[in-house]
């Protein structure tokens, strides 16, 4: 049991910018508000003397353990580029607890991650969610599968047409996605037909297991995809795609989308912007701005933001906040975008995101304002447990 005494407190929910306290029990948080630590005689007592208390910060979009700092090609298991669809394939396989960007997130403050698959394909494979402390993936996991990722644009045309096979081209990577998903619906409705029948008593042959499209066939049921696009015109493609298959998904980067906010309105399209800092690498980055938060948020579109690890280094995520705050952006907004709206993209936003009770008791006491360059995380706790101390 803690109990954090006189925190400046941003709870990401009702509380904001208000002094109290917190007190935790076991993985949970138990109560927030004004108490005795008479109360609480078996408590560790932590007083931080009016300091910032955070949530653990919510990365909604990395690839943190499966491309591992310092090591180069066998630490590097994101991409399997030998077939542009590969949903059978699972991120939480390749996911290396050792990575030092591990720990270089939970000294930052970062809790709690959604890691996956990068880009090459047009359809990658799950991404899984992970508590950014544990030996083993077992320690760590939160969601072992958490959305299927989908890709756009640039990514799948530059690694195939090196290859010299499809897709080559925006209307191959729609076609072999949209292609992929009509196989995937004929064997879910051939799998359930087969299923009815059984239990009518009709004499059935179980249709041939097929791993692709049995991991595919999820998104019919509500499974949540992930689909990178930058450019506007990728977006519009994205979201023409689900709609027309009905699915649950958030658009990945939307570097792009602040050019087209009202049509992100519309479609009631939620993303995941990001990664802002740093240089335009590519021609579809050409229209990167940190004013994209603001644009969005003035339009009423949903958003959270991503670092993309490796891409930002995930100790840089509040660096990067800090600026679309600089753009513009409220800075509660800001701050909400990495926690609570992080976690809800990723339908985790029950367990993180916020400081309520009965929520995951992962919470950060900060040495000054979170986003002052200088601040940095004084105490980590993670499920309950002070797993950093600067």
């Amino acid at each position: 049991m803690i109990l954090i005494k006189n925190a400046n407190l941003i709870s990401m929910a009702e509380t904001n910018y208000k002094k109290t306290d917190i007190l935790t029990d076991g993985s949970k948080i138990l109560k927030i508000g004004k108490l005795n630590i008479l109360d609480y005689p078996n408590a560790e007592i932590i007083d931080v003397n009016g300091k910032t208390v955070t949530p653990g910060i919510v990365d909604p979009h990395c690839h943190v353990g499966l491309f591992e700092e310092a090591i180069g090609f066998e630490g590097s298991d994101g991409n399997e580029m030998t077939s542009p669809v590969t949903p059978e394939m699972r991120g939480i396989d390749a996911v290396k607890p050792q990575d030092t960007a591990f720990l270089d997130a939970l000294k930052s403050g970062v809790t709690t991650v959604c890691t996956g698959p990068g880009s090459a394909n047009v359809i990658g494979g799950t991404f899984c969610i992970l508590k950014t402390v544990g030996k083993t993936i077992d320690d760590m996991v939160l969601v072992k599968e958490s959305s299927m990722k989908m890709a756009l644009g640039e990514n799948p045309k530059r690694v195939y047409n090196s290859k010299s096979q499809t897709p080559q081209t925006r209307m191959a990577s729609a076609a072999l996605i949209r292609e992929a998903l009509i196989k995937a619906r004929d064997y879910s409705e051939k799998l359930k037909k087969y299923e009815t029948d059984l239990v009518a008593g009709k004499e059935v042959t179980k249709p041939e297991f097929n791993m692709k499209w049995a991991s595919l066939s999820r998104v019919f049921d509500g499974f949540p995809v992930k689909i990178h696009a930058h450019q506007q015109d990728d977006i519009v493609t994205a979201i023409r795609i689900i709609e027309e298959f009905g699915l649950n998904a958030t658009i990945e980067h939307a570097t792009e989308g602040y050019l087209i906010p009202e049509y992100l309105k519309l479609h009631h399209q939620r993303v995941i912007i990001g990664p802002t800092l740093g240089s335009k690498s590519k021609y579809e980055l050409r229209n990167k701005t940190f004013c994209a938060g603001k644009v969005l948020k003035e339009n009423g579109v949903d958003f959270a933001i991503m670092t993309d690890h490796p891409v930002i280094h995930l100790e840089n995520t509040l660096t990067q906040v800090g600026l679309f705050v600089k753009a513009g952006l409220d800075e509660l907004d800001a701050l909400k975008a990495v926690t609570i709206d992080a976690a809800r993209m990723n339908q985790i936003d029950h367990l993180v995101g916020s400081i309520e009770i009965g929520k995951d008791a992962d919470i950060v006491i900060w040495s000054g304002h979170p986003l002052h360059y200088l601040t940095h995380p004084e105490v980590v706790i993670v499920n309950g447990e002070v797993v950093f101390k600067a």
